[in-house]
């Protein structure tokens, strides 16, 4: 069983930007999204993956990711999944050993930005570089998910 164990953030500024080591642009859909599960298709570059995770508000949930064919990925997305679909820039930061994804939304959750840090252990400690704001890990507007249905725009 995979676990994801996450803490997501606000930006306090935009100083993130100048150690940004590379970005990967994301479109990604739901199929399904309830009070147990969300359903997603994703693609990356050439890539596209079915992802499953627990609906668990928090900084813990079950993860599952799949690899699919990329044109089955693009006739999911146009076809069946919810809309808005998610688009979005992840741009990839190195700060103190760790790994944080700043992912930068567009369409209609434009002008939104969160950092995600990923963790090995629920109890791992991590420093939290000047640019990172306030934790929203607990607040689901911020979920991908609840962005599809709920988009920034309209909050």
């Amino acid at each position: 069983m995979a676990i994801e164990i996450e803490h997501k953030f606000l930006l306090a500024n935009d100083t993130w930007r100048q150690q940004v080591q590379r970005s990967v642009v994301f479109r990604q859909g739901y199929l399904s999204s309830q009070a147990t599960s969300s359903i997603r298709v994703r693609i990356s570059d050439e890539t596209a993956w079915l992802n499953i995770k627990s609906a668990t508000i928090g900084t813990q949930r079950h993860e599952y990711e799949y690899e699919i064919p990329l044109q089955d990925a693009n006739e999911i997305l146009d076809m069946l999944c919810k809309k808005p679909i998610i688009e979005k820039t992840r741009h990839y930061v190195h700060n103190d050993g760790n790994v944080w994804e700043i992912d930068e939304f567009y369409g209609e959750n434009e002008g939104l930005i969160i950092a995600e840090i990923e963790l090995s252990d629920i109890n791992e400690s991590f420093s939290r570089p000047e640019w990172v704001g306030d934790e929203v890990t607990n607040d689901i507007r911020y979920y991908n998910n609840n962005l599809a249905v709920y988009p920034y725009s309209n909050w």
